[in-house]
C-alpha cells in the first residue's frame, strides 16, 4: 500500500511535541539525507511514521559535502566494483527521475600538466573510459552525462584560463553530477516524506531508544514524551554509537570557500593533482551562488564527537598548496572566505580512514534498534531501501527509485517555467509556489520578495519566508546555515542576518 500524496503547500516540517503521536508503526532518529531517506521510502509504502531530529534538518555530515552526485569511479581506483556501481545508479536515478531540478551536469577538468606522468595520463584515461561504462551500465543518456575527451590546451585554457601554462599539454574532460545544494536535497526528500503522510519534526531529541519505543526531549523547551512503535530505526550517522554500540571510525573532510573572482573564469570544475601521488587529487568546485568550493581532505578523528566539525590550520594550508600549484595566481590564506568540515560515518574495519570502505550496512542491536551507517550521500536511497526492508514492516516493494521528490521535473520543463530562474533552481514546480506563499504572509511585492540580498548574494526575501513557514527554521541560524548556504561565509551570514530576522518575524516565528 502507498500514501495519498498531499500537495506541496501542505507538507510542511513541524517542531517540538505539540500534537506528538503516542504510537507509530517506525520512529526514525536522524535527519540528514539517510534518516530523510527512511521516512520517505517508509512513508511510502504506508507507514505511519515519525521521523526526528536533535537541532535540524541536515544538520550534521549531509551539509557539509563537496555537493557533488558521485558515479563511483573513486571507488574503482580502490576495486570496489560494488560500490562504484551502486553510485552510479544512485546518481542516474537522482539526475533523470526523482530530483533532476537539484542536479546538473559539471564538467570536470584534469589539466595534464607537467606533474602529471605520460603513465598518469593514461591510467586517468582508463579510470574515465571505465566510469563511463558505470554510466552506461547504470542506464544514465550521454545527453544527462556526456562522454568523456581528451581536450587540446587551447580548450582547458578556454575553461579555465587561470590555470598554470607553462608544461600544459591539454586535459582529460569527464562529466559528474552536481548538486544545487546537498542541505536542499535533504530539505526536499523530509517534504516529500511529509506529503506522503510522514511527520517529521526538528529540535526533538532522542534521549534513549529501544527497538519498541524512543524518549524524546525538546531541545528547545526541555519538555519529554515518550513515543512507542513496532520498529526504530537510528539514522543519526557519525553520532549512531550514542544510543547502541557500534564502532566507527569517523574521517574528517574539510572544504574551503573562495569567492568566483579569486580564480576569475573559471567554467568548469579542476581536478587538482596531489603531489607525489598517482591517483589523489583535490577539486575546485565552481558553485551556482557566485563561489568557488575546493576540497577536500581525509583525516582520521579521535575523542568525542562534536556538533560543528572545525577545519584545522594545516588541513586548510594543505589545500590551498594544492590547487596554487595548478594555478598561475598563488592563493593566500586570505582568499579563504569560508571553511567547512564534515565527519564520514565509516564502519571501523581496521586501517587508515582513507582505505575503509564507503559500503553502508544495516545493523540490528540486541534490544531491536536497527542502525544504518556508512554509505555516501549519493546512495542515500539504496541506504533508505534496505533499511525499511530490514524492519519487516512493509508489506509493498520499495517505490522510491521512481518517485519524484516535491519540485521536480524534466529539465525541459524546468526551462519552460516562467518563475524567476534561482527559485526555479532551488525549488523546481515549486518556484511559484514559493512565491505565492511570501506574497500572502508579507503582503510585499514581488520586487521586494526577489531583490537579492547583494549583488554578490543572490538570496531573496522569498526563499527565506518559504523556509520559516514550510520548511520547518525556527531561527536565523537554520535559515543561514542550512536552508541556504550564506553562513558558509560568515562575512555574508553578518550581512544576510537582518532579512533572515525580518522572514522570520513575518512567520511568526
Amino acid at each position: 500500500m502507498t500514501a495519498t500524496r498531499r500537495s506541496g503547500d501542505d507538507a510542511r516540517i513541524r517542531h517540538g511535541l505539540a500534537g506528538l503521536p503516542d504510537e507509530v508503526d517506525l520512529v526514525v532518529i536522524g535527519l540528514g539525507v539517510t534518516g530523510a531517506g527512511v521516512a520517505l521510502d517508509a512513508a511510502s509504502r504506508g507507514l505511519r511514521v515519525l521521523a526526528v531530529d536533535a537541532f535540524d534538518l541536515a544538520f550534521g555530515t549531509s551539509r557539509w559535502s563537496s555537493k557533488l552526485v558521485h558515479g563511483g569511479l573513486r571507488y574503482l581506483a580502490k576495486l570496489q566494483v560494488g560500490v562504484a556501481h551502486e553510485s552510479a545508479v544512485e546518481r542516474g536515478i537522482l539526475m533523470e527521475r526523482t530530483a533532476p531540478h537539484l542536479t546538473r551536469p559539471m564538467p570536470m577538468l584534469l589539466p595534464l600538466m607537467s606533474s602529471v606522468s605520460r603513465s598518469q595520463s593514461a591510467l586517468a584515461r582508463a579510470g574515465f573510459l571505465a566510469g563511463d561504462v558505470l554510466r552506461i551500465g547504470a542506464g544514465t543518456d550521454s545527453e544527462t552525462l556526456p562522454r568523456p575527451r581528451h581536450i587540446s590546451r587551447t580548450e582547458v585554457l578556454a575553461m579555465a584560463p587561470g590555470l598554470r601554462a607553462n608544461g600544459l599539454r591539454g586535459g582529460l574532460l569527464s562529466w559528474d553530477g552536481q548538486l544545487e545544494d546537498d542541505a536542499r536535497l535533504v530539505i526536499g526528500i523530509a517534504r516529500t516524506a511529509v506529503a506522503h503522510g510522514a511527520d517529521v519534526r526538528t529540535h526533538l531529541r532522542a534521549t534513549s531508544a529501544t527497538g519498541s519505543a524512543v524518549e524524546l526531549c525538546d531541545h528547545l523547551t526541555g519538555e519529554t514524551a515518550l513515543v512507542r512503535a513496532r520498529k526504530v530505526v537510528n539514522a543519526t550517522g557519525v553520532w549512531a554509537g550514542g544510543l547502541v554500540d557500534v564502532k566507527l571510525k569517523p574521517s574528517r573532510g574539510t572544504h574551503l570557500v573562495l569567492r568566483a573572482e579569486t580564480l576569475h573564469g573559471l567554467r568548469t570544475a579542476v581536478t587538482a593533482p596531489i603531489p607525489n601521488t598517482s591517483n589523489r587529487f583535490v577539486l575546485v568546485l565552481p558553485q551556482p551562488d557566485g563561489t568557488i568550493y575546493v576540497g577536500l581532505t581525509d583525516e582520521e578523528v579521535e575523542g568525542e564527537i562534536p556538533d560543528v566539525p572545525e577545519p584545522s590550520e594545516t588541513e586548510i594550508g594543505f589545500l590551498l598548496d594544492v590547487v596554487g600549484a595548478a594555478f598561475d595566481r598563488p592563493l593566500r590564506r586570505t582568499d579563504v572566505v569560508g571553511a567547512y568540515a564534515g565527519l564520514r560515518p565509516l564502519l571501523d574495519s581496521g586501517g587508515a580512514t582513507a582505505d575503509l570502505s564507503r559500503k553502508h550496512a544495516v545493523l540490528t542491536s540486541p534490544d531491536g534498534v536497527i542502525t544504518i551507517v556508512g554509505g555516501k550521500l549519493t546512495t542515500y536511497r539504496q541506504m533508505a531501501e534496505d533499511a525499511v526492508d530490514a524492519t519487516g514492516l512493509a508489506d509493498g516493494l520499495c517505490v522510491t527509485r521512481d518517485l519524484p521528490l516535491l519540485g521536480a521535473a524534466p529539465r525541459e520543463e524546468l526551462a519552460r517555467l516562467e518563475e524567476d530562474k534561482r527559485l526555479v533552481r532551488r525549488f523546481g514546480t515549486e518556484a511559484a509556489l514559493v512565491l505565492e506563499n511570501a506574497r500572502a504572509v508579507t503582503g510585499l511585492s514581488d520586487d521586494e520578495l526577489l531583490a537579492p540580498i547583494a549583488a554578490h548574494l543572490p538570496t531573496t526575501l522569498a526563499e527565506l519566508v518559504f523556509g520559516a513557514t514550510h520548511e520547518g527554521a525556527v531561527d536565523v541560524a537554520d535559515l543561514l546555515e542550512r536552508r541556504t548556504r550564506i553562513a558558509l561565509v560568515p562575512a555574508d551570514a553578518d550581512l544576510a542576518r537582518p532579512l533572515a530576522d525580518r522572514a522570520l518575524d513575518f512567520a511568526g516565528r
